[in-house]
């Protein structure tokens, strides 16, 4: 399949996955958890990236980013962290081939309930796996930093994220927050959901009907679903590579509607 030009929407959220080479556990070690971390740091200085929280599993990543100002921070900034992570480890490892799945996949989050519904779906991935009982023993993601507002080497932007969520102050973000995780920890709906990695979009109608417009012909064919309080643009579906999973199975190239990052493709 010929990979499609970029066609990229400014001025949103967006949560971004990305997963190892066939699901493989190469991240299954502090040390390379920690080398993605440092490379999503160098993004935020070289680059301007706007983080709003983030995740490292054991064989993949959760990344929620916001456009400010438009142009190739995003996508600039996934090749950066990609291919350097990819390259530690296998010059660490003496290994040849990819370490990623070529593409990563993009959806963009609508700025309400919805940006705080996905926050916390990226904070408890870990829980939901059975690693940890609480995202304050997982190290490797943003639940810490958003409560303890380190004065150095910080990555979430405060400022943003209390901008979008409409919080004045950083007490009241760490309350809020706090608050939010321990509200679903008490709900039986913590639980994997495709939308956040399967969908073009996430918001209310309106939102994903401005999604659509915005993509143009592009959008011609995204099927629009509606589940109780919210909506969803979705790719047709298809297999990747032909294997199926029944965690995810068509996590593959839906975002290369927005993406074309022909280099981002992991070092061989």
């Amino acid at each position: 399949m010929p990979r499609a030009n970029r066609y990229y929407i400014s001025g949103h959220a967006w949560h971004l996955t990305h997963r190892c080479h066939k699901r493989e556990y190469l991240l299954k070690f502090a040390r390379d958890r920690q080398v993605w971390i440092h490379w999503l740091f160098e993004a935020k200085k070289r680059y301007g990236l706007t983080i709003l929280n983030y995740t490292v599993t054991s064989n993949h990543i959760h990344l929620l980013v916001y456009d400010q100002n438009g142009g190739d921070t995003i996508p600039k900034s996934i090749q950066l962290i990609a291919g350097r992570t990819a390259q530690e480890y296998n010059q660490r490892k003496n290994r040849n081939g990819a370490f990623w799945e070529d593409r990563y996949h993009a959806t963009a989050v609508q700025t309400d309930i919805h940006l705080i519904q996905c926050l916390v779906y990226i904070d408890l991935n870990m829980v939901r796996a059975g690693v940890v009982k609480h995202p304050c023993d997982w190290p490797y993601g943003g639940y810490r930093e958003i409560q303890k507002n380190p004065k150095r080497y910080r990555l979430i932007d405060r400022e943003v994220l209390m901008r979008l969520l409409g919080i004045k102050d950083s007490d009241q973000l760490a309350l809020s927050h706090r608050r939010w995780v321990e509200r679903m920890l008490q709900t039986t709906e913590n639980v994997r959901e495709e939308r956040w990695t399967e969908s073009v979009a996430v918001g209310n109608l309106y939102f994903i009907e401005d999604i659509k417009e915005k993509l143009g012909e592009r959008g011609v064919g995204r099927k629009v679903v509606e589940r109780r309080e919210s909506c969803e643009l979705r790719e047709c579906q298809f297999p990747y590579n032909g294997e199926s999973d029944p965690e995810n199975p068509v996590l593959r190239l839906e975002n290369e509607i927005f993406w074309d990052d022909s280099q981002l493709i992991s070092t061989r």
